[in-house]
């Protein structure tokens, strides 16, 4: 079965913004299946528009702006 957008259900989204990027916290459902938690990282491009990109390592800042979002997205799960 292929990926259906409209089951996919958004329970929180908050982000944390840096220089040029920033890193989103956010938990879903797909198809009232179980609650889970997604970290991204987005790139500000040359116009100013923020475009995906690998998450990959988390430097010690980003970790620790991003753990109270983290503990916001849990009391939501």
């Amino acid at each position: 079965m292929p990926y259906d957008s409209s089951l996919d259900k958004q329970l929180f989204a908050k982000e944390f913004e840096f220089e040029n990027e920033k890193v989103v916290v956010s938990a879903h459902s797909y198809n009232n299946g179980l609650n889970k938690l997604q970290i991204g990282r987005e790139i500000k491009n040359r116009d100013g528009i923020y475009k995906f990109a690998r998450l990959g390592r988390l430097s010690k800042q980003e970790i620790e702006a991003i753990l109270p979002l983290i503990q916001e997205a849990l009391n939501v799960m």
